[in-house]
């Protein structure tokens, strides 16, 4: 297989995890008002079930976006700066979650908590309706030049399409992060968990069903269509079961139907990583973004090294902390466990 492509194949991979992973904790990040409902004990819960893992969650981001600065450079240019605000305010946005994570439990005071709460809701939203406007706009393409210079305003970024998909995912991610919280918690913050799975759930799934179809429509290809068709069923199983309270078999078709949305959206994209609707000439694609076919076997053998030790060291984590959270386990704790903290 050609290594460009093979590396393209490997960056969709590495979204797909941070989509997943991240996706369900920002989920967690986006209900704390409503499955904490201003107690103190039950924000702890929430927050506490993912305070093990929302850290190395973030690894996968740092993975995917270094994948595409040392095998498409003209991609991540391209990408970084044509897209400069939008990416500045999901970076801002995860700073501030991840102190708000570290700083909330630092002083006895409901007023400071508050606040910091109020830092990892807004924290998780922003990110979570921005990469989906992002990633809707690498689809459908934006305006650039000769020189692979996106010339396209900040507003042409917001297009209904790509406001759609910024819907989709933070949708999505809010479903997934009930799902994974009537997995992870019990009490009181599972039964709210549960009810906003199906609120949300009421938005997750028309909006993630037109995008894939108009996604589909305009920009897919013949094999897409199965990975929209799995994504969309899937969504719907996850919900069913989730109603049912089968959690588990729930949280893995959450899974499916994010690695349905992920597939598509990148099959949808190839053979191109930024298409230009100045000119389809102008695209970049992934033969003439891609690096030096010697850059790119010395990452492949490097990568088959890291991986494995990555991949193993997380699912180590995930495995230790499989314990549900509950409010007995918090109030039994003078202060919150350093796992909360990050």
């Amino acid at each position: 297989m050609d290594l460009a492509l093979l590396w393209f194949i490997a960056i969709a991979v590495l979204w797909t995890g941070y989509f997943f992973l991240e996706g369900f904790d920002f989920g967690v990040g986006v209900l704390l008002p409503f499955t904490g409902a201003r107690n103190s004990v039950d924000r702890r819960v929430a927050i506490n079930s993912i305070g093990p893992v929302w850290s190395a969650n973030e690894v996968w981001l740092l993975t995917a976006v270094g994948g595409m600065f040392a095998a498409f450079p003209a991609w991540y240019a391209s990408v970084l700066s044509g897209f400069y605000l939008p990416v500045f305010a999901i970076l801002i946005a995860l700073i501030a979650r991840g102190v708000a994570f570290k700083y909330r439990s630092n002083r006895d005071s409901d007023r400071w908590r508050e606040w910091w709460d109020l830092a990892i809701f807004w924290g998780s939203v922003v990110p979570s309706f921005l990469w989906g406007v992002l990633f809707a706009n690498l689809v459908q393409g934006v305006a650039m030049d000769a020189d692979h210079i996106v010339t396209a305003g900040l507003f042409d970024l917001f297009t209904p399409y790509a406001l759609l998909g910024g819907l989709t995912t933070l949708s999505l991610f809010t479903l997934h992060g009930a799902v994974f919280l009537t997995l992870k918690t019990g009490g009181p913050v599972r039964t709210r968990s549960r009810t906003a799975a199906l609120g949300s759930a009421v938005v997750a799934v028309p909006a993630t069903t037109v995008f894939l179809v108009w996604t589909q429509a305009e920009h897919g290809q013949g094999w897409t269509l199965w990975s929209a068709a799995a994504a969309v069923a899937a969504l719907a199983v996850g919900v069913t079961l989730a109603w049912r309270g089968r959690e588990g078999w729930s949280f893995t078709a959450m899974g499916i139907a994010v690695l349905g949305l992920t597939v598509t959206v990148f099959g949808s994209l190839y053979p191109n990583v930024l298409p230009s609707t100045t000119d389809p000439a102008y695209s970049l694609t992934i033969a003439n973004a891609s690096s030096a076919e010697y850059t790119l076997t010395v990452m492949s053998w490097l990568t088959l090294v890291a991986l494995p030790v990555v991949l193993g060291y997380q699912a180590w984590s995930y495995w230790v902390f499989r314990q549900r959270v509950t409010g007995e386990t918090i109030t039994g704790e003078s202060v919150e466990p350093e796992s909360a903290r990050g």
